[in-house]
């Protein structure tokens, strides 16, 4: 693989960080050797939440999976262990926690479609009280889940039926659960008990030593509830939900246009995007992706088809068909070919944490821009550029369209994306950084650093920009032929504290620690 990148870099810039060690944490779901993976098991959606106690995977099947960390729950509040410099886990540790089934296949008689179960897309919600709220959807419907701790009572210290000796510390269970009716005079009947027979009585004086139930413990048992759908809103499939910093509204984006909502209501959403053209014969691009801005509240993202990145800004007009900036690539006219528009497409956005950056993946290129700086990408990183001899037959076997995701880390210092085989890349972005690392999703995963060949040079006068370039790797890694195409990561999440990563290699779900 080839490695390049461009930043920016001032006379003032901190070292570089030194790149990091990656090593296998755990893995859900891994497979046997020769075990066929069943279309409904492959996962097609990751999400940690904001505090990354929780992560959320969805897969084809319609499904939804959640797991919980252990090592701080197990040890208490993090930030107590190290404020008393209580020695804590190297690194998040997940365990299973429940799973549901979100959505179901549908069929829409009006079109003629069949409406897919697969989620497309996970986002969390603010937690309230301990219950965990996420937004999950498919092509069509999104949906507004509540996951909450549900109580179930063990009963103890009843002697109310005489097949049980009396005494203190006798154990039964509830009186709902027994088949038979105690009658006087030691008599059982078989009847169901929710009410009282005609000929039951109770014993002269009573029950002498009668003992009330008592409820000695409690267990809990994760219950998930759909408490709204968002539906009939896009007549095209959707490609991204994306959650407000204002913890009230959310948008949903498809091929065209994008909706507004406001999670209290479910039936009525406002159109804020709309690139559909008068007649469908002009159209020339769609809408691929879209991203709330993680602290202002008014301002939002999304990506095209022709691999241009709008930002608008909700403040200006109710539809906002004119973007406020426009971050665009410039690209050689002599290089331009067939496939130059395919893989131009911006399959995924992220921004940072801090919102000063906006993170897009295309096809071959992962790019990083400023949002103070729309002439062009501040850094980028070919992650598969020996593909490009090959796209012909990536166009015929249709993986030249396949949709990669991307992510950045807490820190904003690194940057990750998905490739074939199975395998990711991970990028240093701080300026001077050569980091640039080829891992495998799996239990030994292949690592390949990629050098730094040439001494950096300063160009672009006021803007000074740092270019290098990454030694390539080797032959083998080189040639195409070697590589499973049917084997790709598409979908992978960064912790959002600390640096581990989560990964999706079809129906299994690999974590990894640095």
């Amino acid at each position: 693989m080839n490695g390049k990148a461009t930043e920016e870099a001032g006379p003032s810039a901190v070292p570089a960080p030194s790149p990091l060690e990656w090593k296998f944490s755990q893995v859900f779901g891994e497979r046997t050797a020769g075990e066929e993976v069943q279309e409904v098991d492959i996962i097609s959606a990751i999400e940690f939440d904001k505090s990354g106690d929780y992560l959320a995977t969805g897969d084809r099947g319609g499904r939804v999976v959640l797991f919980e960390r252990t090592d701080v729950k197990d040890n208490g509040d993090r930030r107590d262990l190290e404020r008393l410099d209580y020695p804590v886990g190297r690194h998040p540790e997940f365990r299973y926690k429940t799973e549901f089934q979100s959505h179901e296949p549908e069929f829409d008689y009006l079109k003629s479609l069949e409406i897919e179960e697969k989620i497309n897309k996970i986002r969390w919600c603010q937690t309230v009280n301990g219950i965990l709220i996420l937004l999950s959807t498919n092509d069509k419907t999104i949906k507004f889940w509540k996951v909450l701790e549900k109580k179930v009572k063990r009963i103890s210290e009843t002697n109310l039926w005489p097949s049980q000796p009396v005494g203190n510390g006798c154990l039964a269970t509830s009186s709902t659960a027994s088949p038979s009716v105690d009658l006087a005079n030691g008599g059982c009947s078989e009847r169901q008990h929710n009410y009282l027979s005609n000929d039951f009585s109770f014993p002269p004086g009573g029950f002498p030593s009668l003992r009330l139930p008592m409820v000695s413990s409690y267990d809990t048992s994760p219950l998930a509830r759909c408490r709204r759908i968002y539906a009939h809103a896009h007549d095209y499939h959707i490609n991204s939900i994306s959650n407000n910093s204002d913890g009230e509204t959310f948008i949903s984006a498809d091929d065209l246009r994008i909706n507004l909502w406001n999670l209290e209501i479910s039936n009525q959403s406002f159109n804020i995007v709309d690139v559909k053209p008068a007649n469908m014969e002009d159209l020339t691009e769609v809408i691929t992706s879209a991203e709330f801005h993680p602290t202002h509240c008014n301002t939002l993202a999304y990506s095209s088809s022709r691999g241009f990145v709008r930002l608008i800004d909700l403040r200006q007009s109710a539809l906002c068909d004119n973007h406020s900036q426009l971050f665009k690539d410039q690209e050689a006219p002599s290089t331009k070919s067939f496939f130059t528009d395919i893989i131009a497409s911006i399959s995924d956005i992220k921004f940072a944490k801090d919102g000063r950056h906006i993170l897009s993946r295309d096809y071959m290129t992962l790019k990083l821009w400023d949002v103070k700086m729309d002439s062009g990408p501040v850094a980028t990183f070919q992650v598969h550029e020996y593909l490009r001899p090959k796209l012909c037959d990536l166009y015929e076997n249709d993986s030249i369209f396949d949709k990669f995701e991307c992510c950045l880390s807490g820190d904003g210092l690194r940057v990750a994306t998905g490739s074939y085989s199975n395998l990711f890349r991970v990028f240093g972005c701080a300026a001077g950084s050569n980091e640039a690392t080829t891992m495998e999703a799996s239990k030994t995963p292949m690592r390949k650093q990629v050098q730094n060949s040439a001494r950096p040079t300063r160009t672009l006068n006021s803007l000074t920009r740092v270019v290098r370039r990454g030694a390539e790797n080797s032959a083998v890694e080189a040639n195409g032929n070697t590589h499973d195409f049917t084997s790709k990561l598409l979908h992978l999440a960064w912790h959002p504290t600390e640096n581990s990563l989560a990964c999706a290699a079809a129906n299994s779900l690999y974590m990894y620690c640095a």
